[in-house]
């Protein structure tokens, strides 16, 4: 079977309407979670319920190479005809490895101490939620892979919408300590069980794939490259934490606060993330189809940096104002320090974008140089910057992704398709599918 270009990209608009839905509405309902728990807790128990999320949700981000490689398994087998193959199993049990490896790591009592406090608890939530975010992401990839945009946006609602649900039912029963309340949110990385059905039925073990070794150094590179996104992303307080810890209590409450509303939609943003690949892989079949990708990169990122000088010109006059709204009068945080913030925001989602083209070109080594210069970035500034915590924080969150953005613009332009069949100039016709 045949496909032009314009096919290849079929159907691409109701998936990204219908996922973006599903993004909207879990960004609204973790909204819920992020406020609801700030006007429980007192800033400074909130500071340590932030370092949480963004811990947990740090080490899910970190696991999103699964959804992104399995989606990639899964476009290619699909574009071929087949289905998933032994490597998606061969993926998933190196990523279950790596969940527990990481998801151990605060369960050490010297770094506990330093993340939570006498809250030791937190890390056994981290733990077992880690190894759920795992199993997750796995179910996601295979399902945006396949182009299943239903369960997928199922998944995505359930995953969301169980949060607050449980939080509410605890808050009324009188079980709203930061243990409990954090269960609730780790309940969420268990909602791919509603979903498993359709996801097993893409998967044909007996069919042979690439070689474990490979798909190992190929993980690994991916899941490097993901922690170091993370360290940027949710798990930005727990690295604010270890490389510059002190600070006022309560002043890190405020530009937590803030950072989570600007952080929350990048946490769902790996959907879309997940969904490009499989486009690049139909785009890239084609040499029309490599132009036409070449130039929508180009114009999106023109239009990201206009976007998050509009964003932070809008977080300078306006953040102050919403946090408190959102918040109450506790938290303070100034409106250079919510400009900083929502221009890191954006210039992070497009890096992401940009990253996922490598990925979907089986770049992982230069995926991996990508986020280092990220997160080195962000992490000298932490260091080295002179003032106090919060605006060695707010500094590392600018710097980072901003030269992320330029590294990662110069990566995809060098970088042509790879393992990825093209056809000539002028040809129309992709694989088989």
């Amino acid at each position: 079977m045949s496909s032009s270009t314009p096919e290849a990209t079929r159907g691409v608009g109701g998936s990204v309407g219908r996922i973006s839905i599903a993004i909207i509405a879990g960004s609204i309902l973790s909204y819920g979670v992020v406020i609801l728990t700030g006007r429980l807790f007192t800033p400074a128990d909130y500071a340590v319920f932030m370092t949480f999320w963004g811990l947990l949700f740090g080490l899910g981000s970190a696991l999103s190479p699964l959804e992104q490689e399995l989606s990639r398994q899964s476009a290619v087998a699909r574009q071929r005809g087949g289905k998933l193959a032994a490597d998606g199993l061969t993926t998933l049990y190196v990523g279950l490895g790596v969940a527990a490896v990481a998801a151990a790591v605060p369960l050490l009592p010297w770094v506990n101490e330093r993340l939570f406090g006498e809250h030791y608890g937190l890390a056994v939530v981290v733990f077992a939620a880690g190894l759920g975010f795992a199993a997750q992401f796995a179910v996601r990839g295979v399902l945006v892979g396949n182009n299943e945009v239903n369960a997928y946006s199922l998944l995505l609602l359930v995953e969301a919408g169980s949060r607050p649900l449980i939080m509410v039912g605890l808050v009324l029963a009188a079980l709203d300590g930061l243990i409990t309340l954090a269960v609730a949110v780790a309940v969420g990385s268990f909602a791919w069980l509603v979903v498993l059905r359709p996801a097993r039925a893409t998967l044909d073990p007996t069919v042979p794939g690439d070689p474990a070794p490979t798909i190992l150094r190929r993980m690994l590179l991916l899941f490097t490259s993901s922690a170091l996104t993370a360290s940027v992303i949710t798990g930005y307080p727990a690295m604010v934490g270890i490389l510059a810890p002190g600070g006022d209590q309560d002043r890190l409450g405020g530009l937590y606060a803030a950072l989570a509303v600007s952080r929350v939609p990048l946490v769902l943003f790996s959907a879309l993330q997940a969904l490009a690949i499989p486009l690049v892989v139909r785009l890239s079949a084609t040499a029309e189809g490599v132009r036409r990708l070449r130039k929508l990169l180009v114009l999106g990122t023109l239009g990201t940096v206009v976007l998050a000088l509009l964003g932070a010109l809008i977080g300078w006059l306006a953040g102050p104002w919403v946090v408190d709204l959102l918040f109450g009068d506790r938290y303070e945080v100034p409106g250079w320090a919510v400009a900083g913030l929502v221009w890191s925001a954006v210039l992070v989602a497009i890096v992401q974008l940009l990253a996922a083209v490598l990925v979907a070109r089986v770049r992982p080594g230069e995926v991996l140089g990508l986020w280092a210069v990220v997160a080195t970035a962000s992490a000298v500034a932490l260091l080295v910057w002179p003032g106090d915590t919060v605006l060695k924080a707010v500094v590392g969150l600018v710097v980072g992704p901003t030269l992320g953005l330029l590294v990662a613009v110069v990566l995809v332009l060098k970088t042509e398709p790879r393992d990825i069949p093209v056809m000539p100039d002028g040809g129309t016709e992709t694989v088989p599918r």
